[in-house]
């Protein structure tokens, strides 16, 4: 990957959607300056301003390619302004702006997409991922600026306020999070985004304990960190569903007691059937036809979880009599209700105490220039989680 030093510029990949799509040019991942064929990617000059009071400039070494970002390509999320994708990142901090004081130079970091305000009601309460103070979501740094121009310098904007697919980010001060340099950089990319995601789905919005049993569909980098959280609480049993051999047999190596074909097996009939119903049923696809099923999958007082992010303005039918009859419950699961100062160090730390294997979660590592092939294994459900490197 090419970078001056000197006039700090960098190469990125514009995503500019289905031909006469109106919505406007996405921009995707740092790489070459050829335009990329597959999925709308193409590549351009980019580059950072400095870190201003309040931010923080991170030398990216790692990013997970993560279905939000595929939202975006595809349209399902949709935007009126060019974007660096990329919002799962780990790195080396190269320089603060004033005011920073939880980082320094060379401390490693991990990127928390959604960085909070910390001033307002739910942040007071002990619950960012809540925070309505936050202008990641608007895809602009806290003041709602972006720290990007491209070569004619028009404005280019990070999403969720990271930008992470290139060599650098400039990111506000509260979206870093420092962990320990023994903490590969792959991995540390996975707890920003996925890992907190689905092991917080377990342990924070679900709150599961020991000896109850759970169903798991969709068998992704997310729904494989749902089952490494259910093991690590000692749920049981724990049922993994996918169309997927390869991450069905994932999911038995990360901790699932039995395995089922979505493609040959009514769920919600089998877990009727076998265990009278699973106390916690947890979507982590994001697709409206499944979780209109989770119900159906749950004994009486369980609860369903939508991990997964559906696209905006999605909607489901649900049979109500049965919800209210039985008790039963729809959670929503915004980042696995995970603050990421408290929970991103956790997580690191059980991952080097060989709690958690995240090594196996990955599934392959491409330089960030095959970006495109990446989003094409994530929408072909090949594999599991793959990490980009600058």
């Amino acid at each position: 990957m090419r970078r001056d030093e000197g006039n700090r510029q960098e190469d990125e990949v514009e995503a500019t959607g289905s031909e006469g799509d109106q919505r406007g040019r996405r921009v995707a991942v740092e790489s070459e300056q050829e335009a990329d064929p597959v999925a709308g990617l193409h590549t351009r000059r980019i580059s950072h301003r400095p870190a201003g009071p309040g931010e923080v400039e991170i030398d990216i070494r790692a990013a997970g390619v993560c279905h939000s970002d595929l939202h975006i390509l595809t349209g399902d999320w949709p935007s009126d302004r060019p974007l660096v994708m990329g919002h799962e990142a780990a790195g080396v901090v190269t320089h603060t702006g004033e005011g920073v004081a939880g980082v320094k130079p060379g401390d490693h970091v991990v990127l928390s997409w959604f960085a909070p305000c910390r001033r307002c009601r739910k942040c007071l309460a002990g619950m960012a991922w809540l925070c309505t103070g936050t202008q990641a979501v608007a895809n602009t740094l806290p003041d709602g600026t972006t720290p990007i121009t491209d070569a004619r310098g028009d404005e280019v904007w990070p999403f969720l306020g990271l930008g992470a697919f290139t060599s650098r980010a400039v990111v506000p001060e509260s979206a870093v999070v420092k962990v320990p340099d023994a903490l590969p950089f792959g991995i540390g990319a996975l707890l920003g985004c996925s890992v907190s995601t689905g092991i917080g789905a377990v342990l924070n919005t679900a709150g599961v304990r020991a000896g109850e049993s759970a169903v798991v569909v969709g068998a992704g980098g997310v729904g494989l960190s749902v089952v490494m959280g259910l093991r690590l609480v000692g749920a049981d049993p724990i049922i993994a569903v996918d169309l997927s051999p390869e991450r069905l047999a994932a999911a038995e190596r990360f901790g699932a007691t039995h395995t089922l074909d979505a493609a040959t097996t009514d769920v919600a009939a089998w877990c009727q059937e076998e265990l009278g119903g699973v106390d916690y049923a947890f979507e982590a696809i994001g697709s409206p036809r499944v979780i209109e099923t989770l119900p159906g999958m749950l004994t009486s007082g369980g609860a369903a979880v939508l991990v997964g992010m559906a696209a905006d303005g999605a909607t489901g039918a649900f049979n109500l009599f049965d919800l209210a009859d039985q008790g039963k419950r729809i959670l929503g699961c915004n980042y696995g209700s995970s603050v990421g100062a408290i929970d991103i160090p956790k997580l690191a730390r059980l991952y080097l105490a060989g709690r958690l294997p995240l090594d196996e979660l990955i599934g392959k590592v491409r330089p960030l220039d095959e970006a495109a092939a990446a989003f094409e294994d994530l929408k072909s459900a090949v594999g599991t989680r793959t990490i980009l490197e600058p």
